[in-house]
């Protein structure tokens, strides 16, 4: 099934189930009001959940049109939302364009970072900026959202307690990232709100694609309404889902809601760094990637980060051509 929060002038919005095709919506407050109270009891709320959106499906309860302008992030906000760099790609590609050494030890042990959850985005919400010069980025990922992990899960116990998952546009401040690293302390102001993909599915949505740890199928991302980057999401993932969520449940049992991020979808091309998607390759998930190709080729970066006015689309869809979460559309505003 497919669940989305529509804005009712809340703060944690209408729980709704939406179509498979992503043109209908049926209420669903009326089991539930909100998808943090689902996932609060999602044993008992999930099969009713379910059954209403088989209903839909066949047009045996009463329905809207869904408008993904309508849609806040799935999780307005979250108890936790955990971030983690599953493509080590990536990584080492954004430490290069700091001048950062890649330790042997980002190839065998997870990076995660903990980021602001209590006031994500809507997926068709604008990025608001007070500064250019902060360097606005977009970053396209996966995320899952989880029930109860115990402390110390194992990662069979992660990958069971995945229960939906959703896509992610997690911005950063590439101008801000170096300063506050140095600090030594991670990153705050250099990571404002992520936004989320209208719908969040339940892993049987998505058939064969998703592998229980996983989702294989391509992330579109289209930068200014031309093709940025079409990396595919189950590759060169070097930590699934079930090992960032044992990463991050380690020393800490996750709440029911707690949201664990990819980090950008990175793919490598014949053993290089990739290429942009005009060039034949799958490009890139974000600017800093493409800033650290030219680098390497011509000695200085030459695409810009985001400025006011730019516009990010980012969106999956199943081998038949389907849209599956529904769009994050955003357009770069000054504040």
């Amino acid at each position: 099934m497919k669940l989305a929060t529509l804005k009712n002038g809340r703060r944690d919005g209408r729980l709704v189930v939406v179509s498979r095709d992503l043109t209908r919506f049926a209420d669903a407050s009326f089991l539930v009001p909100t998808l943090q109270a689902a996932l609060d009891d999602w044993a008992r709320i999930a099969p009713h959940l379910a059954a209403l959106a088989e209903s839909l499906e066949h047009g045996a309860v009463p329905s809207d049109r869904f408008h993904e302008h309508d849609a806040m992030s799935p999780l307005p906000r979250a108890y936790q939302w955990a971030d983690g760099s599953a493509y080590v790609n990536h990584v080492e590609l954004v430490r290069k364009a700091r001048g950062a050494e890649m330790p042997e030890s980002f190839w065998t042990d997870p990076l995660m970072y903990q980021g602001g959850s209590d006031s994500f985005l809507g997926p068709r919400d604008p990025i608001v900026m007070a500064d250019e010069t902060w360097g606005i980025d977009m970053e396209g990922e996966v995320a899952v959202i989880v029930d109860d992990v115990p402390m110390g899960a194992s990662p069979d116990e992660a990958r069971n307690a995945i229960r939906l998952v959703m896509l992610v546009n997690d911005v950063s401040l590439r101008g801000l990232i170096p300063a506050e690293l140095a600090k030594g302390f991670g990153f705050f102001q250099s990571k404002p709100s992520s936004a989320f993909s209208p719908t969040a599915v339940t892993p049987d949505e998505l058939g064969d694609a998703w592998d229980g740890g996983k989702l294989h199928l391509p992330l579109s991302v289209d930068y200014n309404a031309r093709p940025f980057g079409r990396a595919n999401a189950g590759i060169d993932m070097t930590f699934d889902f079930p090992a960032l969520i044992a990463h991050a449940a380690k020393t800490r049992p996750l709440s029911a809601g707690t949201i664990i991020g990819s980090g950008t979808v990175s793919n490598k091309l014949d053993g290089g760094p990739g290429k942009p998607v005009e060039e034949g390759g799958v490009g890139y998930s974000c600017i800093a990637e493409i800033r650290t190709i030219e680098t390497i080729e011509d000695g200085k970066p030459k695409t810009p980060f985001m400025r006011f006015g730019d516009t990010v689309r980012i969106e999956m869809r199943d081998e038949q051509g389907h849209s599956i979460f529904g769009a994050i559309e955003q357009r770069v505003e000054q504040g």
